[in-house]
């Protein structure tokens, strides 16, 4: 029997926002930042 690949998890922006125009994540030592602009894309910047 073939096993699929795991379906990879999916999140809207809308809840990684959770309405704010701006999150901080931090990934290990790493800290980012995700903003919505006016323009509605999203900039992930370090």
């Amino acid at each position: 029997m073939t096993r699929l690949p795991a379906a990879e998890p999916e999140l809207s922006s809308s809840q990684l926002l959770q309405g704010q125009r701006e999150v901080v994540i931090r990934h290990g030592e790493q800290v980012y930042r995700l903003r919505h602009t006016r323009n509605d894309k999203l900039i992930l910047t370090k």
